[in-house]
């Protein structure tokens, strides 16, 4: 009987053994949700860094494309913790509500979320939100289209007060003002006479649209195009018609090679290896992340020699350097009007609660304090020298 009894001691103590070795050695399994595939240039742009932190860390990663902002959003959320998702991850400002409902769920899972607004107020330990200064990406890449036009000037192709370019932007939110406004600081840091035009195509991803309404703005008169939307139909509309281009999310130099300028981009490796890294070590993940040029999560791609103007990389690190030693802020408040007048004060809708009731003084120190009290934009200000097309 003693011997039976220490044989199954000693199994016991070997399942033990053998189970928490699992534990220790058990692959970290992170779920991924795209609003749409490979094919949009802001979802490659993820899926691209997904794949990289994995890689990079030895992780299984399990990814759920073309889920769109809906129900279908928490129904992938929660088959993906239910297949054992330590982390799951989703990239559109529309499945926010869905990943805060499947994160109630399971409050075992991390669920993180890309461009988010309300986990600063959500209150829930497994709920995080992320996003980057990309408004200083932005900048920069203004800066490459300034340069390009006062080369323009300077050759006689068009006078000063045709300095007119054009934007191609998704929805009217806080994060494509945000970002439009930025690249035209960053235009007007370089080249004063500038002005710009906005058409929006109220989708994230439409290349129909997005090339018809980069049409729209060339035939009004615009030398330049950016955009933020997210497929080749800017682009494309821009080297169809000799026009420069500076794009977003990625180079197109391959696919343009005659017009693209420059590309600004969030890179999210930076992010996803923190994720994944804390869950590994047992640490708490930041409620809402932001990242910045410091962390390399705000990034140019190289830029086109052939297209832009001469000395335009040693303009950029110039003033990359300024932005990053402080001396340079994006939303200075004595670079912008908004009805001729300089904004001294300005309430934003910082905690998104539904109700779009600004609460919180973002204005201090002479600028507008972006993606400071949370890491998603809320700049949302329309300011003198931009306007909307047809208006």
């Amino acid at each position: 009987m003693k011997k039976l009894l220490a044989v199954v001691l000693t199994l016991v103590l070997c399942l033990t053994a053998v189970t928490a070795f699992a534990e220790e050695t058990k692959t970290l399994k992170v779920g991924f949700i795209f609003l749409h595939d490979e094919n949009s240039t802001y979802d490659a742009n993820f899926l691209n860094a997904a794949k990289e932190a994995c890689e990079a860390l030895g992780v299984e990663p399990v990814i759920k494309t073309n889920i769109p902002e809906t129900e279908a959003c928490y129904e992938a959320a929660a088959e993906l913790a239910d297949a054992g998702c330590d982390i799951v991850f989703a990239d559109s400002f529309g499945h926010e509500s869905y990943m805060m409902q499947a994160a109630m769920e399971y409050p075992d899972v991390q669920f993180c979320h890309a461009t988010g607004t309300q986990a600063h107020t959500a209150n829930l330990a497994n709920y995080h939100n992320a996003f980057a200064s990309i408004y200083e990406g932005r900048f920069l890449a203004g800066v490459a289209a300034g340069m390009k036009l006062n080369e323009m000037i300077e050759s006689g192709k068009i006078t000063a007060d045709q300095a007119k370019i054009g934007y191609v932007g998704a929805y009217p939110y806080a994060e494509v003002k945000s970002g439009y406004t930025s690249f035209f600081l960053g235009v007007r840091y370089i080249c004063p006479s500038v002005t710009m035009k906005v058409t929006f195509t109220n989708s994230w991803y439409d290349e129909s649209l997005e090339k018809e309404g980069a049409v729209s703005l060339i035939n009004d008169g615009c030398v330049l195009i950016s955009q933020h939307a997210d497929s080749m139909g800017a682009p494309t509309a821009c080297e169809n018609a000799g026009v420069p281009d500076v794009s977003y999310n990625g180079s197109t130099l391959a696919a343009c090679p005659n017009t693209f300028i420059v590309s600004s981009r969030i890179n999210w490796v930076p992010y996803m290896t923190y994720i994944m890294q804390c869950v590994m070590n047992g640490e708490a993940i930041d409620t809402d992340w932001t990242g910045t040029i410091a962390t390399g999560s705000v990034e140019l791609s190289e830029i086109n020699e052939a297209v832009a103007a001469e000395g335009t990389a040693a303009k950029i690190e110039e003033v990359k350097a300024g932005l990053e030693d402080g001396s340079i802020k994006v939303f200075d408040t004595a670079t912008f009007t908004v009805g001729g007048e300089t904004l001294t004060s300005y309430l934003a809708d910082v905690d998104d609660m539904g109700d779009y009731v600004p609460e919180t003084e973002v204005i201090a120190d002479g600028y507008f304090h972006e993606s400071e009290y949370r890491s998603a934009p809320c700049f949302d200000i329309d300011i003198d020298g931009i306007s909307l097309l047809g208006a």
